[in-house]
């Protein structure tokens, strides 16, 4: 079949109905930013209260599911849907094509916290949809646009949609789930290994010539090649063994090296400017976890203490940073981050530091001030940008994503 006659998604900048269709970016940054405060309330309230949460499986399962596979999916997917179409040169998807995309989401997200109804075999198969439609469509554009370079992207976004398969799968059969949720965050720290290596000294070269400086980060090069490939070893080795001596190892290897590569991006060049200056400090979380996993598996953290830094720390950081920079950027609002947005940035570094700590020194209510300064982050996101989502396009001001 010729392109000519291929099917295609209808796209493009839609000009006509609610601005939140127009773009990708819209309703699942801002549906993210939603959930991940409903889940984290509901989370807290079953911690506090004792309520049931999840059906058969369980609060604790609930909570791990909803945000690596129900709040990060959904900023994945603003972020692919925006920055795909940058890679590709081809026009977005928007419209009714979104308005599906979104459904698929959102009745996840309702099958999760309704198990207790639906029962869980139900709950899963409509949860285990999102993923494959949203790979299925980044694939297609950029295969079609013939970016061949990108497609290991797609590896961390398989990585996720396999590690929510094999959790569903371990639930529904009594197997142990925590191989999967393991799987699917070195998923999410890979594409942040990728992308992030993409995206912030490419940034922040921008910003430097733009203000005269002579000194740029260091280019991509054989080095950040090597970095992600010990990386990915080293997540590979927690992911299937923990606790091995050999993962310790590698992951304190792997800690080292991607400091070593935040120190090439001129971090500290940028400080003036807190949209640059987040990028780089999360991901500093990086070498943190990769450290912190290998504390814990030399038995001087909880092992869900570490993951909280991977998760909080570098995962929902980074997004957090996207959120920002790409609604600002593709609103037509100027790239520098607002008091708001400052205050939001320290509450989520907060959150992931606070659980670590929480261990480290067995203060009571650190872990239930984790969970409030989460809630304040992604609130203060909601207030501050959730109008310039809804509300009438502007034309961009800068690729931002």
């Amino acid at each position: 079949m010729t392109d000519s006659k291929r099917p295609r998604i209808p796209r493009g900048l839609k000009q006509d109905g609610a601005a939140l269709w127009s773009y990708g970016f819209r309703p699942f940054f801002l549906g993210g930013a939603i959930w991940a405060v409903a889940a984290m309330a509901l989370w807290i309230a079953a911690l506090a209260h004792g309520r049931p949460l999840g059906g058969d499986f369980g609060a604790p399962l609930w909570h791990a599911h909803e945000m690596v596979w129900g709040f990060a999916p959904a900023v994945l997917a603003g972020f692919l849907l925006t920055a795909v179409p940058n890679w590709t040169g081809s026009l977005p998807v928007s419209g009714k094509p979104l308005i599906a995309l979104a459904a698929i989401w959102a009745a996840g997200r309702l099958a999760m916290a309704g198990a207790a109804l639906t029962g869980a075999p139900l709950a899963a198969l409509i949860d285990a949809a999102f993923l494959p439609a949203l790979l299925a469509i980044a694939g297609r554009e950029i295969v079609a646009g013939r970016k061949w370079n990108d497609l290991k992207v797609l590896g961390g976004c398989a990585a996720v949609m396999a590690g929510n398969l094999g959790f569903h799968a371990a639930v529904l059969t009594g197997g142990d789930p925590q191989l999967w949720l393991r799987a699917a965050v070195a998923g999410y720290v890979a594409l942040v290994l990728i992308i992030g290596g993409r995206i912030i000294p490419s940034f922040t070269r921008n910003w430097l010539k733009q203000r005269g400086a002579e000194r740029m980060p260091a280019p991509y090069d054989r080095f950040d090649m090597g970095v992600i490939a010990c990386s990915a070893l080293a997540l590979a080795a927690w992911t299937f063994a923990p606790e091995a001596a050999a993962t310790t190892a590698a992951v304190l290897v792997a800690s080292v090296l991607n400091a070593a590569r935040l120190a090439r991006w001129r971090g500290l060049a940028a400080r003036a400017e807190g949209l640059l200056l987040v990028l780089h400090a999360a991901y500093g979380f990086v070498p943190l976890g990769f450290a912190a996993l290998a504390a814990a598996g030399a038995g001087l953290l909880l092992p869900v203490s570490a993951l909280h830094v991977l998760t909080v720390g570098v995962i929902a950081t980074m997004m957090l940073a996207v959120m920002t920079r790409a609604t600002r950027g593709h609103t037509g609002r100027a790239l520098t981050a607002s008091g708001w947005t400052m205050a939001s940035y320290g509450c989520l570094f907060a959150a992931a530091l606070a659980r670590p700590l929480a261990d480290l020194t067995g203060a009571m209510g650190l872990m239930e001030a984790s969970g409030l300064l989460w809630i304040a982050a992604f609130g203060l996101f909601i207030a501050e940008h959730g109008g310039m989502l809804l509300r009438v396009r502007r034309q961009p001001r800068a690729a931002a994503a």
